[in-house]
């Protein structure tokens, strides 16, 4: 079964979007967004605090808090969360599991003590990655900084350490609508065995077809082609289902 998570990348206490995780343009609030897509069909939802870990700060607990009153799918919260102290907050607000990027990189430990202390299905690792001339780097603090890191290296390490799954998005083509990186979902697919979440580019239906049927995606986290009214979510599962893929309807 192939699941469509509804990503809501927030800033302050705004749904934000842009290209390539910059130019950010607010699209609304989150609660509200998230209530709409739960109710249109989402598996899942994501919020991801994009500049707490820049600014060192969490203030994302307040929204799931709201969120968890009025949606009942399961909700994955990143962002600032940089220790178990976090994590639990976090769960106790009502997220589901924890996502991480910036801290998986700086402490990488931490992603074994969160698995081993609340369980591997409550850590889902994120990475972002850009592309140059020998293949794909980690990218960190919302794509402000390289590591050097090489992604599918890391990938596999990111499941050694205990990630229940992997969120995998694209900056090249984050926001563009022209498709996912199809070559980077099926490298990573090809090394992990742990669920693949992949992000970044979706513009069509079709798109979303391609990285299940090509690349042996788990699961696609969309922003702007729901923001946006690119596609609803029924019509996404609508045409995937007669594509032959199992999605849940609603």
């Amino acid at each position: 079964m192939k699941r469509i998570i509804a990503r809501l990348d927030i800033k302050g206490e705004n749904v934000v979007r842009g290209l390539h995780l910059e130019g950010l343009r607010v699209v609304g609030r989150p609660e509200q967004l998230a209530q709409k897509y739960a109710t249109t069909g989402a598996d899942e939802i994501i919020f991801i605090d994009t500049v707490a870990s820049l600014y060192g700060r969490n203030n994302i607990v307040d929204v799931v808090e709201r969120t968890a009153k009025e949606v009942f799918i399961p909700m994955t919260v990143g962002g600032g969360v940089r220790s178990l102290k976090d994590v639990d907050a976090l769960l106790r607000a009502g997220a589901d599991k924890v996502t991480l990027n910036s801290a998986a990189v700086k402490q990488p430990a931490l992603v074994t003590e969160i698995a081993k202390y609340f369980g591997s299905q409550c850590v889902v690792a994120a990475i972002e990655a850009k592309k140059d001339q020998s293949g794909w780097k980690v990218m960190i603090e919302n794509g402000r900084e390289s590591t050097g890191l090489d992604v599918i290296v890391w990938a596999k390490e990111l499941q050694n350490l205990g990630a229940g799954e992997i969120l995998i998005t694209s900056i090249d083509q984050d926001g563009t609508r022209k498709g996912f990186d199809l070559n980077l979902i099926s490298e990573i697919s090809k090394v992990i065995q742990i669920p693949l979440i992949a992000s970044g580019g979706a513009g069509t239906s079709e798109h979303l077809f391609e990285g299940f049927h090509q690349c042996d995606a788990d699961a696609a986290a969309l922003g702007a082609i729901l923001h946006f009214n690119h596609a609803t979510i029924p019509e996404i599962k609508s045409h995937l289902h007669e594509r032959g893929v199992e999605v849940r309807i609603t």
